[in-house]
């Protein structure tokens, strides 16, 4: 096993810091790894759920497209004070 001499002179400074050995400080590092990666594995899949999308099947998010939205958002909104405001 080959390992960058950086990586290593750190492992063997963490080792001597906390008073163990290279072996069991890279083992530990080891066990992490492998129980991370199957941690991630088993986790269930989540669905997430929105609300009250004005799009439909099909429509591609360009920044054109969003920026219609918030352009056609602001002119609702202003319209609405201006009613709001008449009454």
């Amino acid at each position: 096993m080959r390992i960058d001499e950086t990586l290593l002179n750190e492992a063997k400074a963490y080792a001597a810091r906390n008073g163990r050995s290279l072996n069991s400080v890279m083992e530990d590092a080891l066990r992490q790894l492998l129980n991370r990666s199957t941690e991630v594995a088993d986790r269930p899949r989540v669905e997430l759920i929105t609300s009250g999308s004005r799009l439909k099947p099909g429509i591609e998010l360009t920044p054109e497209f969003i920026y219609g939205l918030i352009e056609q958002d602001d002119i609702e909104r202003y319209l609405k004070v201006q009613a709001d405001a008449a009454q």
